[in-house]
């Protein structure tokens, strides 16, 4: 855990001609000194959390394939939370619209993976939410639009992993693991695309779709409406390149990280 400040986002530039954006939202375990006081748990505890319910290594993985990407055209922009998700969730909904509401982990997570307190029960989830929640939120529509003035489509790819076995937090945890998950939106995610994918990751022992994660990232301006925005949830079961719960990254990496370029170049 790191409490260094730093700003809540980058976005890495790729090439002009790119419509590609890897979205990288929940690989950072770093936690502003002000968000840290606000967190009930001791650091033991909060360092377990953070093993859990990181993204370990997904920013490295972005990295790598931007790197590996083919020619210099097909080099894709990258967004990256360099925030812990516990910070704010920049995938969840703000609202009620949020499910995950349920188990308190809606934008603002007010319970752990395991279901028990992480923030006190009458937090005011308002100053989080403006400081860091709705200016990433903006950022990430602009990096968008962005790339659909430069090359009239945008291709969302947001990269996730996910713990060999369900943690209790989870609603819908009963179904497959496969290898890869590949989450979809059927407004967002032409069948070209998910071919693509299931073939570039088909050498990890085979992809599964929409479990145990459903649904892909789009930012709520084009949601349902723009066409020219298309999306992909890339979600990495974790034994299949680190050390669970957070530890080390293994050689699976490089190979996630061809398979990755190989999607990207071909888009």
């Amino acid at each position: 855990m790191s409490t260094v400040p730093q700003p809540s986002f980058r976005l890495l530039p790729g090439s002009p001609e790119s419509p590609v954006l890897l979205h990288v939202p929940h690989g950072s375990r770093t936690l502003p000194g002000e968000v840290r006081d606000g967190i009930v748990l001791d650091d033991r505890a909060l360092e377990r959390e953070l093993d859990h319910i990181t993204d370990s290594h997904t920013a490295e993985l972005a990295a790598r394939a931007a790197d590996a990407a083919g020619c210099a055209a097909a080099r894709p922009w990258r967004f990256v939370n360099t925030l812990s998700r516990l910070v704010v969730d920049p995938e969840r909904f703000p609202d009620d619209r949020e499910e995950m509401r349920a188990v308190g982990m809606g934008a603002v997570y007010t319970h752990t993976t395991h279901r028990e307190r992480l923030r006190a029960p009458d937090v005011d989830q308002r100053p989080l939410l403006e400081r860091y929640f709705h200016p990433y939120a903006q950022a990430v529509t602009e990096a968008v639009d962005a790339r659909i003035a430069a090359t009239g489509r945008a291709v969302i790819l947001d990269v996730h992993s996910y713990p060999t076995a369900p943690l209790p937090y989870k609603l819908h945890g009963t179904g497959p693991r496969p290898p890869v998950c590949l989450g979809t939106d059927p407004f967002h995610t032409p069948p070209e695309l998910r071919s693509l994918a299931e073939t570039a990751f088909a050498r990890f022992g085979g992809t599964g779709v929409d479990s145990p994660f459903a649904g892909t990232y789009v930012p709520l301006k084009h949601y349902g409406t723009d066409r020219r925005v298309t999306a992909l949830m890339i979600e990495i079961r974790r034994d299949t390149y680190m050390s669970e719960p957070g530890g080390p990254a293994g050689p699976g990496l490089d190979a996630l990280a061809e398979a990755l370029a190989e999607l990207v170049s071909r888009l």
